[in-house]
């Protein structure tokens, strides 16, 4: 639960004063619920009472009836106050919560952040975040609001009828009720927490399959991709059966609770009015009220439902929240100097890097410097380093010791903006976003236009890919599914170059080219960026022979 109370207090500190108020309004709708039907009840009964014994004529019905109007326009309208001011506000807070946990996601090791799957992840995001909503309005409102209304009943129903029939009441829905919730939430646990694994699991084969529907059919495999979101959605199905077979049996409890809690309200008042200790119209009016006050805990049915779904979402959740001094806003570094004309590119200097848990250091004692307009290759095997030194360079994981500077300055002195806008960083695998192949470039350069974009896609031997798909504006699938695997590298190489930094950072740029073509690319590199410092991982001889230099990782 004590993630629970943290997302809870995250939204009451984002929304504190339209949560107040929306709470405030939800107790009205219920008090007046309450109080509405108790009136109506002794209304009625008194109205009887009057009739029965001649001086009806004499009983005022105006009062009571403008009372009864008053309370049902006065519910509805609190009621709309009360959904437009919650929701409103649990809307915005969780958009807060959000931005704060994308925020804690680009915080994860460089190293953690390759291994995700993009829409998995973001699936899994965005499903926890939404099940948050249920914390607010499906529970916090719902037991502020009870808690309320049975703290202001007790008092109320012993001034206006008995303290004996006040105490039964209290104590019916108190102890009834409360215990019926308990096992609802207690047994509810494992089947919500298996319906939303089971979702989850049926949204990412329904993704994978219509993603790669194509692939499929060519391989034969379209009927078991099939047959495998159908089993999962089998599954889900079955886990949400489960759930809704015990939030009705919830129901028929609390049901059969507050029949018994206001049929017992109902007997105890017939015997005072038999003792003479109160009137037939109070009677009613206790019995009203306490059948009103079941209006209390069926909200919280559907929420302690879902509880184990929203135990596991704010668990997740918290543990990629950053802490709440960079919440706010992300870390401003000190002010960085500016670029030193006669500096190296790059400079690493003594650079040493361990991966999480590993015993032994990928790099010791590493050093490399890189002029302006230089081109230097890091070659060697797979695990050598090649990769990690990129990795640093692009100041994506922080060295154990040495120092790592940009054109002369500390590379940690330069705020994310002013990095991104003098490096860029091309890592073996990229996102194409975007619905063309000119929206995909544009992304580097809002201010692009058709003739640029046509020349640097004839640089990178990309127009007769371009002439034959419709031309620069037509419709591409997402990330760029469809074209082959190197037709996707040279456009995320093309939307780079458009970057035009001071350092450019390649992994294994050409794979996936033939020979001819990586050459003509390689070269188109070298012309469009004539003074950028270039630093490439290598396995290729094409690559190899292009730099200036080149370095030996073992």
């Amino acid at each position: 639960m004590r993630d629970i109370l943290q997302i809870l207090r995250l939204t009451w500190r984002a929304q504190r004063g339209p949560l107040i108020r929306g709470t405030a309004l939800a107790v009205i709708v219920v008090a007046m619920g309450v109080a509405l039907l108790g009136l109506a009840g002794w209304f009625i009964t008194a109205a009887a009472a009057a009739g029965l014994a001649g001086i009806g004529i004499a009983f005022n019905v105006f009062q009571p009836s403008a009372s009864v109007r008053f309370l049902a326009l006065g519910r509805t309208a609190a009621r709309y106050g009360e959904r437009l001011l919650t929701h409103d506000a649990t809307l915005k807070a969780l958009t807060d919560i959000r931005v704060a946990l994308l925020r804690g996601v680009l915080a994860l090791p460089f190293q953690t952040l390759s291994r995700l799957r993009g829409a998995e992840t973001m699936n899994r995001l965005v499903a926890d975040v939404d099940a948050l909503d249920g914390v607010v309005l499906r529970l916090f409102i719902p037991a502020v609001t009870g808690v309320t209304l049975y703290v202001a009943a007790f008092p109320l129903l012993w001034w206006l009828t008995d303290v004996t029939l006040a105490l039964w009441i209290l104590a019916s829905f108190t102890l009834g009720c409360g215990m019926v919730l308990v096992w609802a939430g207690r047994h509810a646990l494992a089947p919500s927490r298996r319906a939303e694994k089971a979702l989850q699991a049926f949204r990412i084969r329904l993704i994978d399959l219509l993603r790669a529907r194509d692939d499929l059919v060519v391989y034969g495999r379209l009927p078991e991709q099939t047959e495998a979101v159908q089993l999962a959605e089998a599954r889900m199905r079955e886990n949400l059966g489960a759930i809704d077979r015990l939030e009705r049996r919830a129901g028929l409890a609390l049901s059969l609770t507050t029949t018994l809690a206001t049929g017992t309200a109902l007997a105890l008042g017939g015997v005072l009015v038999a003792r003479g200790a109160i009137t037939p119209a109070q009677a009613a009016l206790g019995f009203f009220v306490a059948l009103a006050l079941s209006e209390t805990v069926q909200p919280l049915r559907r929420g302690l439902a879902d509880l184990g779904r929203m135990l596991d979402a704010a668990r997740r959740v918290t543990r990629l929240l950053p802490d709440e001094a960079a919440a706010g806003a992300p870390a401003c570094p000190a002010p960085a100097s500016a670029p030193e004309a006669a500096s190296p590119a790059l400079e690493m200097t003594d650079i040493a890097y361990r991966h999480p848990g590993a015993e032994a250091p990928v790099l010791q004692g590493f050093s490399l410097t890189l002029a302006p307009g230089a081109c230097v290759a890091l070659t060697g095997a797979s695990g050598s380093g090649k990769s990690t030194v990129l990795a640093l360079a692009a100041g994506l994981i922080q060295p154990e010791a040495g120092t790592i500077r940009l054109a002369g300055r500390p590379i940690d002195e330069l705020s994310e903006t002013r990095l991104r806008a003098e490096m860029t960083y091309l890592p073996q695998r990229s996102m194409l976003l975007g619905q063309s192949f000119f929206d995909m470039l544009a992304l580097a350069d809002p201010d692009l236009d058709e003739r640029e974009a046509l020349d640097l896609l004839e640089a990178v031997a990309l127009s007769a890919t371009v002439a034959a798909r419709g031309g620069l504006h037509a419709a591409l699938k997402e990330n760029g599914a469809g074209l082959s695997g190197g037709e996707q590298r040279r456009l995320a190489l093309a939307r780079a170059l458009l970057r035009r930094p001071r350092l450019l950072l390649l992994d294994e740029p050409t794979e996936g080219l033939d020979r001819p073509t990586a050459t003509r690319v390689l070269g188109a590199i070298r012309e469009i960026l004539p003074e950028t410092a270039i630093l490439t991982a290598s396995h290729r001889k094409a690559e190899r022979d292009w730099a200036d230099r080149l370095i030996a990782m073992t």
